[in-house]
């Protein structure tokens, strides 16, 4: 999962917080700090990554003039950064390492201290020449988190574009706000991810009898279109929509999906499945358009109450998923022209957009794995 840190150090105290009052509002919540520790921890729950006691991540690399150069020994595993890494790590702490990559010496210094830290701060002074890639390569497989330094937007986008893979994560060094509103709605981009619906069509439609139903409150708002990709088999879920409509029964709860019985499955970031009944306040889900781009939203409050459902199955060419709803006016579908329909309305022929994985699911995520669901 991409991320990014922010470093404003070098500005005077009220520029300092704002940037990073900012950053907090733009859900940015790790900072890099060497001289105000305490006062930040006062705007917020955040982690500070910090050469100074009691950090959230220690942070290794800095000389006593606090540049960010280093002087490397020819024998690289003579490094005092590597020893301080590997006593700190010996003391169980989370550890970052900061190079600033001025030589090929440095390069070859990133890529040891990578093996033993947690974080890899890169700091370069024109990443269009620096060989990110090289350093991105050297230490696939290792369990290093990268972060490049950057300045701006488009520093931050070739970090994270870099190979196929890019860094891990940017550490923005703003100038002004709206950099890091610009970072952070990149990250937000980034992050987000697409699924392919497809139409299937309704082949069964029956009230079932009696069972325990989950509410989903989320701290987001849903436009119409959209809601959360829910069903009883992991193989095919249906885009059940949220209750931004307004109704004649019930005013409007945009914040709200009907989703469906304590058993079913509910799509959660990183192509990932919980049952409906795991869910709890501050828990991740995934809300889905209509057109199946996705946002992150938390979990709020979930509700389990007793109400009469409705079985639903639909075919995609002869793929067969099923699901129980409430039977309520209120619960919809999204229609193939991304329209909301009601399950009241539901009938055999109508199309209804559904994701079909191509993957079985082991504790909610996605195996290569033949398995049979009915």
């Amino acid at each position: 999962m991409k991320f990014a840190w922010i470093m404003a150090e070098g500005n005077v105290w009220n520029k300092k917080k704002e940037f990073i009052t900012a950053a907090l509002e733009s859900g940015i919540d790790h900072i890099v700090d060497f001289t105000d520790v305490e006062k930040i921890r006062k705007l917020g729950n955040l982690k500070l990554i910090s050469d100074l006691e009691g950090s959230d991540v220690v942070l290794v690399g800095r000389n006593s003039e606090g540049d960010g150069t280093l002087i490397i020994p020819d024998d690289l595993r003579e490094s005092k950064d590597l020893v301080a890494v590997k006593r700190l790590k010996r003391r169980g702490k989370k550890v970052a390492a900061y190079v600033e990559i001025l030589t090929k010496k440095h390069e070859e210094l990133a890529a040891v201290l990578g093996k033993d830290t947690d974080y890899l701060i890169l700091m370069g002074r024109d990443w269009k020449v620096i060989p990110l890639e090289n350093i991105i390569a050297g230490l696939q497989g290792e369990k290093v988190k990268i972060i490049a330094a950057v300045a701006n937007l488009d520093e931050a986008k070739l970090a994270l574009e870099t190979m196929e893979h890019g860094t891990d994560g940017v550490l923005l060094c703003p100038q002004e706000v709206s950099q890091i509103k610009n970072v952070a709605g990149l990250m937000e981009k980034i992050m987000s991810e697409s699924y392919q619906l497809k139409p299937a069509t309704i082949t069964r439609v029956e009230p079932v009898g009696i069972g325990d139903r989950v509410c989903v409150d989320t701290c987001s708002m849903m436009q119409i279109g959209e809601g959360m990709l829910v069903g009883s088999y992991s193989q095919g879920l249906f885009l059940v929509h949220s209750e931004s409509m307004e109704s004649e029964y019930v005013a409007s709860r945009p914040f709200r999906v009907n989703a469906g019985p304590v058993h079913a499955y509910v799509m959660t970031p990183g192509n990932k499945t919980k049952y409906l009944s795991e869910l709890e306040t501050g828990d991740e889900v995934l809300t889905v358009d209509q057109e199946g781009n996705s946002k992150i939203a938390i979990v709020g409050r979930v509700k389990i109450e007793k109400r009469p459902l409705m079985l639903v199955e639909a075919d995609y060419e002869g793929v067969v998923i099923r699901t129980l709803l409430q039977n309520a006016e209120t619960i919809r579908l999204v229609s193939e022209d991304g329209k909301p329909i009601s399950v009241a309305d539901l009938k055999v022929g109508d199309k209804i957009m559904i994701y079909l994985d191509p993957n079985a699911r082991h504790f909610g995520m996605a195996i290569e794995e033949s398995i049979i669901e009915k």
